[in-house]
């Protein structure tokens, strides 16, 4: 590998970046550059404080193949492109001689498209091109982003949305960016020589590490075109949001919306005959989607059945016929029709995908107050699709600091298409799970308490007494309060209640503002509490003295009539297996893993991690969850936990009056 020991090359990297070496980490590194030169699998739970990056890292850059490493969220790439790489890199240098090159790869529609910021983009109504910067009013929101897009352009060096700071909304981004399927190409643009988003492909090409997010990972293995440049090692960080994001990718959706739009777009395009069969078939849809009912649907009813195969064959009417007759006003331009391909070819997809009525797909119905209706299909599981797609030819590393379910690996394991460990056989690619630990000693900073004596929750009911027991909680801690809710309706019914009990608390709620400015509120003000629902489970990041209550309203399992979950869940039970911990406590745990792991997020960190469910101490799965939980102190003597938020909250209060 190098002539320098890997202890070495992590002590530099570790001092580079002014970090902490951490035995899990040593371990991590070890572990990570063992499965690489062995070609082999690895699953490493390593927790908050480990320095997990490094710990991958530094062994893949000594072994100098060319590695992928794919991320949940903006935050980790940033952090990995912007200072972990820069610094690793100089570090090792004079170590490794040689001096290697990464680069960020996201998504085509993740780049500013210099086509439509120049020439325009085609609009439904006309479908001619016109200029959006004229069209928008300047002293609308719409028209001051755009005119800031403009501006940005001549200066930007990458295209990427996430170096414009502060961002747009996705209106304003999407008047100048354009999605793979709506690209001209390099060769057939008048752009291409200079496009971002090509730019960034080449660049990723000559580097020797690659930092991309999950989706682009999950459409390099789907889609059967690669966006991805060759690699010989796969490190998937945030693991264990992977399974949910490749779901994501592979979800198709129809609407009334979406379909209308095709109609528009591709009215003029197309021979007369075309397009009034797709408006005949849309109309169709329309209607019928105005009488569904929301939920699965086992079997697609025969009239949408119907509806369906009519959208799916105009659509690929309107495919064939797609530039044989054209409205002269439109002018010959080609991202007009790569536009209205694209809209026609997506229905014609998930149409067709729906009629083909596949074992594995799930299809349901949904309708939202603000969106309307849609119909979606998504897969069964996605086990065996990663199974084929990302555990051949390449060694593959999957971290996080929840991958460690009811005490092992089998749970994720088995979601990501592997068999349980240590278990050989043909096509089942051959893995370890390691555990590197945390440098956090949880029994001595975090308190794991279950209010035992509460009634059970009912689904929707009146929880007087949680709201009781909250109130006390919060009081007991000063505030300083993350609650975590099972539902949005729970943490709005919550902070509207006890905004009027406690006042004196300001109580945030998500929605109220962006995510982040109520973050950066929440940790500002250690009085302050923060109220919501699933983003601010795996989200929040506040070491310190303003989050030192978690608080889970109950255990977080899939809603009973969610059509994906429960189909996943009578699958495995067909099969003969527990249905139930397969998929709803798995789910459960993986969330309240990631909720707990909100506490304690440096060493000097106490509190406690409240959870209001009886359940996690009376039924029988709760020493299942409960081993999914950091190893925190564990209790259900309430006035001992007040007893010691109140000790923890004057502390804090000490140290911030002592603090200049």
């Amino acid at each position: 590998m190098t002539e320098h020991s890997l202890p070495e090359l992590l002590h530099a990297a570790v001092t580079a970046v002014g970090g902490t070496e951490r035995p899990g980490q040593v371990t991590m590194a070890e572990a990570v550059a063992e499965a690489i030169d062995a070609g082999s699998h690895l699953l490493v739970q390593a927790g908050t404080g480990t320095g997990k990056s490094l710990g991958y890292l530094v062994p893949a850059l000594a072994h100098g193949e060319r590695v992928v490493v794919a991320t949940a969220t903006l935050a980790l790439q940033r952090q990995l492109v912007e200072r972990d790489l820069p610094r690793t890199v100089d570090a090792l240098h004079p170590l490794l001689r040689r001096r290697p090159e990464f680069a960020m790869l996201k998504g085509r529609s993740n780049y500013l498209c210099l086509h439509r910021l120049r020439e325009g983009m085609p609009q439904d109504e006309e479908e001619g091109l016109f200029d959006q910067f004229e069209a928008a009013a300047p002293t609308s929101k719409l028209g001051q982003d755009l005119l800031r897009l403009r501006d940005w352009a001549d200066d930007t060096e990458t295209g990427d949305r996430d170096d414009l700071a502060p961002g747009v909304s996705d209106r304003a981004w999407s008047q100048i960016s354009v999605s793979s399927r709506e690209c001209l190409g390099a060769s057939k643009c008048a752009y291409g020589a200079e496009c971002f988003a090509e730019m960034a492909r080449e660049r990723a090409k000559l580097a020797e590490v690659v930092v991309t997010n999950h989706a682009l990972l999950a459409i390099d293995a789907i889609e059967g075109a690669p966006v991805l440049p060759q690699h010989e090692v796969l490190i998937v960080d945030e693991a264990h949001e992977l399974v949910s994001r490749v779901t994501g990718v592979a979800t198709g959706e129809l609407t009334p919306g979406q379909v209308n739009r095709a109609v528009r777009r591709a009215a003029k395009l197309v021979n007369e005959k075309a397009a009034d069969q797709l408006q005949t078939a849309a109309e169709g849809f329309e209607r019928l989607m105005e009488l569904a009912l929301p939920g699965r649907l086992e079997e697609i009813p025969e009239d949408l059945g119907y509806a369906l195969m009519a959208l799916r064959d105009a659509a690929r009417t309107v495919i064939s016929a797609m530039g044989t007759t054209r409205d002269k006003s439109v002018g010959d331009e080609d991202a007009v029709r790569k536009q209205a391909l694209a809209s026609v070819e997506s229905i014609h997809d998930v149409a067709e995908r729906i009629t083909n009525g596949s074992e594995w797909d799930v299809v349901w119905y949904e309708r939202h107050d603000r969106f309307g209706a849609s119909l979606r299909v998504a897969p069964m599981s996605v086990s065996g699709l990663l199974r084929e797609k990302l555990f051949a030819d390449r060694s593959v590393v999957l971290t996080s600091a929840t991958l460690k379910l009811g005490g092992d690996f089998n749970g994720v394991g088995a979601s990501l298409g592997l068999a349980p460990e240590g278990t050989e056989g043909e096509d089942l690619p051959l893995w370890k799970g390691v555990d590197v630990g945390s440098p956090f000693d949880y029994p001595k900073q975090g308190i794991l308490y279950v209010a035992k004596h509460l009634s059970r929750p009912a689904r929707d009911g009146d929880r007087r007494d949680m709201l009781d027991e909250l109130t006390e909680l919060i009081q007991a801690a000063g505030g300083r309060t993350l609650g975590l809710f099972s539902s949005m309706r729970a943490a709005q019914l919550a902070a509207e209640e006890l905004r009027s009990r406690i006042p004196e608390f300001p109580i945030l709620l998500q929605g109220e503002e962006t995510l982040g400015e109520l973050i950066k509120n929440f940790a500002a003000d250690p009085k302050t509490c923060l109220f919501g629902t699933l983003s601010l489970w795996q989200g929040v990041d506040v070491p310190g003295a303003s989050c030192q209550l978690v608080v889970m309203d109950k255990i977080p399992f899939p809603r009973p009539d969610d059509p994906l979950m429960s189909a996943r869940q009578k699958a495995v039970e067909d099969a003969g297996g527990n249905g139930f911990m397969a998929v709803a406590a798995t789910h459960a745990a993986l969330l309240m893993a990631q909720g707990a792991g909100r506490l304690v997020r440096a060493m000097g960190d106490r509190g406690v991690v409240a959870v209001l469910d009886q359940r996690l101490a009376t039924a029988r799965y709760g020493s299942y969850l409960k081993a999914s939980l950091p190893g925190f102190w564990y209790t259900t003597d309430r006035n001992q936990v007040r007893r010691s938020l109140a000790v923890i909250d004057e502390a804090a209060r000490k140290a911030e009056s002592e603090d200049p």
